[in-house]
Order: C-alpha cells, then structure tokens, then sequence
C-alpha cells in the first residue's frame, strides 16, 4: 500500500511536461482537490505467474463470448426454425431458445471479462476529491491528459496482447450479432410467398370445382350458406392438406384465417370499387369474407356487433364497417380488411357449398403492401 502526500502549488507549464504521466496524473490529482488516499498495484512485479493466470481468466472469458457470438450467427442462419405439425420432427422449437442462449451467453461473459479484468488485473485505488466551479486552465487539460495516460497504462493493455485480441473478438461477435439479426432476415428473397394465400386456386388438388378452394371450419366440414343464421359469423379456413416437410395446411397456415359473415335482411353492402362481385349472391350479397387478421397489427378482428355491422378488433380497438367491405371507422387501422370472392358449387350429394373464387386481391395483415 502506498499514499502520496501532494501539494497544492501548481507546476509550470514546462514542468509538467517534463514529468512522467504518473507524476503528472498525481500533481494534476492534487491541484484539482483529487487526494489519493489508497493505491495499490495487484501485482508489484510485473510477469509472474498469478497475473499470467489472472490474464488468462479474462481472456478465456472474452473467448467464450466471442465463441458465444460466432454461434449465435451461425444457427441463425443455418438452425431449423419452420413450424411443423405434431406427429414430425419438432426441431424448429429450439431456435428461439438456442439464440437466447447463446446471446445471453455472449453478453454475461463479455460482462465476467470485464469484472475480472478490473478485479484482479487494475489497481486498487480510492480517491476523494473537492468540487470545483472555475473553467480549465491549460495546466488542468495537461492534468487530464496525463491522467488519461496512466489511467490507460494501469489497465495493462499495451502489455497486454492476450487480452487485448480476445476483448476485441468479443466486441466484435457483440457489434456483429445484432447486425446478423436486424440484415440476416432480408437477405433471403420472399419470393411470392407474400403475394398468395391458400386460397390460390389449384385446378390439379379441385379438379370437381374447376381449381377454386373448397371453405372449410376448423373441423375440415365443408360449409355452404345453410350453414350461418342471419347476422351470424364464422371462422373459415382454405379446405387445402398440403403433404410436406412442414405439414402446412389450411388451418396451420397464418394467412388462412378468414371471417364468414352472413348480413341481416334488409342489409346492404356499399363495396370497394373492383369487389361488387365479391360477395354471394353477387348481385345481392348476403354472404360477405374477409380476413381475420387486422390490417393495424395482425391480431383476431373477430368481435362482430350484428346491430351496428362493424366488427371490431380487440387488440388496440380498431373498428371496421362490414357494410362498406370492412372499412376502418375507428382506431389505429388505416386500411380495409382484404375481401375473399367467395362462389358457391354443388357437391356430390346435392348440397351447396362455398368456395373461393379466387385468391384475395390485397395484402393480409398490416405487413406487406396493396398488391393492386
């Protein structure tokens, strides 16, 4: 342990310049009202083997963080992370779980180097100091610059290449990963998986419907107009079993979900221009599809108010007018739920059914833009 008895009378400029930066950091200290009560170097002799060990220990740490890092990329970009029905390979539920990890291994061991570093390997120091109100002199700024100096050489880095190196790793795998995250995701091209739902028709899976996509409830039961009590609403889905790797079907796919709305006698629907047709009958609606998904922030637009035809989304209480194509009355959502052109077929027994006539028109949910 050492204590330094200072003075208070200010060096010349001259004289400052002549001391080393330790020298000058003290006298700076002094004049500055900074009094050194404690100093003490962890380790007097520079090179021996327990600060060889100390250094290794936050270098190691830097290096797991680094490592951390690397990985954190790499399954990201290569790890399985698509949705699959039970019953297949659940591999994509450790993607999020293995990114977590690794981003919170990266962060805690950066953090541990950067403790042990200051534990173990800088000096122990306690410092009092007055407070001052009068701007800096030039000897001060001299004062500050020399403090800058020994405070970076009592930190050991230009001595100390091991750390240095893997401290660098770490703060590069820390800078690189929120970059892999935010760019890693728009360097694949969507294709047009964003410009189609299920309800693309597909004449070789619907030859008996000439390719249009049978309606079906969450039970696969193909519905037709008996099916709703006026006023009445239902959750709709694509009548599509996809045989993949993912398993996707209509009623797994995110973009599937759609209202089926039957309106009330008397009702009548003022359509968006290009869908007066979209609705069944279509000379005179009754029978009106949208997208449940709300054009504000994706969440279920399905509280529908049969007496006021607004349906309405509880999330963040957008309101939209069934009467006018699902237009937004009220709330954050600026743009109309997409209409789905619904028909109705026969099927072999005789019974009447929905189908879409064509895929919707418009962008689903609020992330992606009108496809007109």
């Amino acid at each position: 342990m050492t204590t330094h008895d200072t003075s208070t009378e200010a060096p010349s400029e001259e004289q400052i310049r002549q001391m080393t930066p330790e020298e000058a950091m003290i006298a700076g200290a002094a004049i500055d009202g900074v009094h050194i009560v404690h100093h003490r170097n962890r380790f007097p002799i520079p090179g021996t083997k327990a600060e060889k060990r100390a250094e290794r220990a936050v270098a190691l740490s830097f290096t797991i963080s680094a490592l951390a890092g690397v990985a954190f990329v790499v399954y990201f970009c290569a790890g399985k992370w698509k949705w699959h029905l039970p019953g297949s390979p659940q591999t994509f539920q450790y993607y999020t779980p293995v990114l977590g990890g690794t981003l919170a291994a990266m962060m805690l061991f950066l953090g541990v180097g950067l403790v042990l570093w200051a534990k173990l390997l800088m000096p122990e120091e306690e410092t009092i100091q007055d407070r001052h109100d009068v701007p800096s002199t030039p000897e001060d700024k001299l004062f500050a610059e020399a403090t800058l100096v020994a405070g970076l050489e009592d930190t050991g880095l230009p001595r100390r290449g091991l750390i240095l190196r893997t401290m660098g790793l770490a703060i590069g795998a820390v800078a690189t990963v929120p970059l892999v995250a935010l760019v890693g995701g728009m360097i694949k091209k969507p294709g047009t998986q964003l410009l189609h739902t299920m309800y693309k028709p597909d004449p070789d899976m619907f030859p008996d419907t000439g390719g249009m996509v049978p309606i079906v409830d969450e039970f696969w039961n193909w519905i037709g107009p008996d099916t709703l009590e006026p006023g009445g609403l239902a959750t709709v889905f694509p009548g599509v079993r996809k045989k993949n790797q993912y398993g996707y079907d209509g009623l797994t796919d995110a973009s599937s979900p759609t209202l089926l709305i039957r309106l009330r006698p008397g009702q009548k629907v003022k359509a968006r221009k290009g869908q007066a047709h979209f609705g069944w009958p279509a000379n005179n609606p009754e029978y009106l599809a949208f997208s449940k998904i709300c054009t504000h922030a994706g969440c279920p637009a399905s509280l529908y108010e049969q007496q006021t035809s607004r349906l309405l989304c509880p999330c963040h209480q957008s309101q939209f007018e069934v009467l006018e194509d699902a237009k937004p009355v009220f709330g954050p959502a600026t743009r109309s739920l997409p209409k789905l052109p619904i028909k109705v077929v026969t099927d072999k027994n005789g019974a009447q059914r929905f189908v879409a006539a064509d895929d919707f028109d418009e962008a689903i949910g609020p992330g992606f833009w009108e496809r007109r």
